[in-house]
């Protein structure tokens, strides 16, 4: 498989390793615009592309990629909030998209365990829920895909929440609605990223926690989706992968 990859920093130069490690080329790399320009034969000659960009720049780069008759595999997040149009364009355009919040088998494994102990938990008020995101520096985007995530699942389960807040990111405290659920965002040093998510009442707290050692398990996650949407049109996601 021929692979674009459209974002050419850290994450784009872990799932290269891992792309070439499983018999896969690396047809083009797209960081600016002047690649855009320039590269745009190469990108046509490719099966799929990967964007690990930036939220600014992500939805551009999927127009452009349906554009092409290319399907995209998204592993940017801070750009949710336009993902329900984009997702009906592709549907429309009868193109291909598959987005994650976090492409790590780990993390997927705790999407489902949250999911459950939310459901669990919806009958036990005493109970305060919150979420605990750590990054490095370099993150764009607060409260982390994977943080809205894990909170907009625990909204499904539990009658109690309703939404959640960003509690506290950079040293900002923000004000918290009775039904929301807190989330807090730290930026530090090189972290991949941890992700926490704790019950806490007067008797005992519960804690659900992933922290990834590197890069190279959503790297190995995206080049699996990457393999997966071979063939395939429409929207799919990490729960589709895994089953």
């Amino acid at each position: 498989m021929k692979i674009a990859l459209l974002g050419y920093g850290k994450m784009g130069k872990a799932i290269e390793a891992i792309a070439t490690e499983r018999g896969h080329e690396i047809g083009v790399t797209i960081d600016d615009e002047d690649d855009w320009m320039n590269r745009l034969d190469d990108l046509r000659d490719c099966d799929i592309a990967v964007d690990f960009s930036t939220p600014a720049t992500v939805v551009g780069n999927i127009m452009r990629c349906f554009d092409l008759n290319i399907p995209v595999v998204v592993g940017t997040t801070g750009w949710y909030d336009q993902l329900e149009s984009v997702v009906h364009d592709c549907q429309q355009r009868g193109q291909a998209l598959f987005v994650a919040s976090n492409f790590s088998i780990g993390m997927n494994m705790m999407f489902e365990l949250n999911r459950r102990l939310a459901q669990l938990m919806n009958n036990y008020d005493e109970y305060g829920v919150e979420i605990t995101e750590t990054h490095h520096i370099h993150k764009l985007d607060a409260p982390s895909g994977t943080a809205i995530t894990l909170a907009d699942d625990i909204i499904e389960e539990l009658d109690r929440k309703d939404e959640w807040q960003l509690k506290s990111a950079n040293g900002k405290e923000h004000r918290i609605r009775k039904h929301a659920i807190p989330i807090t965002s730290i930026r530090e040093g090189e972290v991949p990223g941890i992700h926490e998510v704790v019950y806490d009442s007067d008797i005992d707290t519960i804690t659900l926690r992933h922290s990834a050692k590197s890069r190279k398990g959503l790297a190995l996650g995206a080049v699996m989706a990457c393999e997966y949407m071979k063939g395939k049109s429409g929207y799919h996601t990490m729960r589709d992968l895994l089953a």
